[in-house]
């Protein structure tokens, strides 16, 4: 069985193995030891401050998946509560140029980049990654989704609207047609040592980067054919942001041309449908039921998927589950189905064999 938990110290060993199968473009598992470092310890601060009542001020929380066979970290997602602040944060906005000349009879809409800055959120949630070998039952939309629980949970301390960076079109050897056309331009580095960078100080992101808008249809075919597109490996975890409602907007990343996705945290389909039960019951036998998601509501968050009973009490759950999530009878559990209903298939304008494919979102790379 696998439990969703937040990152300990004692993990960052394991998250620099699976940082050095990421690949490029991941931008938020760098290969990197003293970040790594500092986002684990950025993270337990994150969580510590849960006892607080405020607003969003930028807490990163940064979630493991384990194995409890093995009690190897086989996966890793994160949420930030709001970006922007002290660093920017910068994407390129999709807008249309109109030109019309009446005395030719000709009107062209032009798309045209614009650099974007935000300084006041919204939320975003990140890094996710899956080790391959894990990528199979499901495991992957836990990983994602498991976040929109935590959230639920906690919704004072995120921005009302959530959004996803999604990894754009980079291949095995780091070359990215986008970057190539506009960001080598201005920075004269490979996009693997601007993407590093980012992590580092978005400081020369504010020298450097352009700021006059750039008119796409002058940009190469190959850098316009990936603007707005995901990497292969991220089709997946695409498709189910989408059945939680997430939606593609105006704005792409200004490193390599992803896409930017939202949704209103009130609108994400997870955090809408979940429900706060106590534990009624802890039963050794198995529970014959659709497949759920479900999370215990203290500070060590624990999230796993399995079934259960709903009752008059309250939720009846298997050992395995209470175990796993560390509650016993009387304690609060939140929970929602794993997979959307056709009725909110159809809201998010998705079909239920997109939402049943066996796609588990293996990987995605958001800021």
């Amino acid at each position: 069985m696998v439990v969703i938990r937040p990152i300990t110290m004692n993990d960052l060993g394991q998250l620099e193995a699976i940082a050095r199968l990421t690949g490029y473009g991941l931008t938020t598992l760098p290969r990197d030891t003293k970040l790594l470092r500092r986002r684990i310890r950025e993270s337990e601060r994150g969580f510590e401050a849960l006892v607080d009542e405020h607003p969003p001020k930028g807490e990163g929380y940064l979630f493991v998946m384990e194995d409890l066979e093995t009690t190897q970290i086989v996966g890793t997602c994160g949420i930030a509560s709001k970006v922007g602040g002290f660093e920017p944060f910068y994407t390129y906005r999709i807008e249309i140029s109109v030109h019309e000349s009446k005395d030719l009879g000709v009107r062209k809409e032009i798309p045209v980049l614009h650099l974007h800055e935000e300084h006041d959120g919204p939320s975003e949630i990140c890094t996710l990654f899956l080790k391959p070998e894990y990528r199979r039952d499901g495991n992957g939309r836990l990983l994602s989704q498991s976040r929109f629980l935590f959230m639920a949970e906690h919704k004072d301390y995120f921005d009302p609207m959530v959004i996803a960076e999604m990894r754009g079109v980079v291949d095995d050897t780091g070359h990215s047609a986008f970057w190539e056309a506009i960001g080598r331009h201005f920075f004269n580095i490979d996009f693997p040592d601007a993407d590093y960078l980012s992590v580092v100080s978005k400081r020369f992101i504010a020298d450097l980067m352009p700021r006059h808008p750039i008119y796409i249809p002058l940009l190469p075919k190959e850098a316009q054919d990936v603007i707005g597109q995901v990497h292969e490996h991220t089709r997946p975890a695409l498709k189910i942001l989408e059945a939680e409602g997430f939606r593609t907007c105006e704005l792409v990343d200004i490193f390599e041309g992803g896409p930017v996705v939202k949704c209103a945290l009130n609108e994400i389909r997870t955090v809408r449908e979940s429900v706060r039960e106590v534990v009624a019951e802890v039963t050794g036998q198995p529970i014959q039921s659709d497949t759920f998601l479900i999370a215990n509501t203290r500070h060590d968050y624990r999230a796993c998927k399995g079934t259960l009973a709903v009752s008059p009490d309250g939720v009846r759950l298997t050992a395995e589950v209470a175990a796993a999530l560390g509650v016993k009878p009387g304690d609060p559990v939140r929970y929602a189905l794993m997979h959307p209903t056709p009725r909110t298939a159809a809201k998010s304008a998705i079909t239920l064999a997109e939402v049943h494919d066996g796609s588990d979102g293996s990987e995605v790379a958001l800021y």
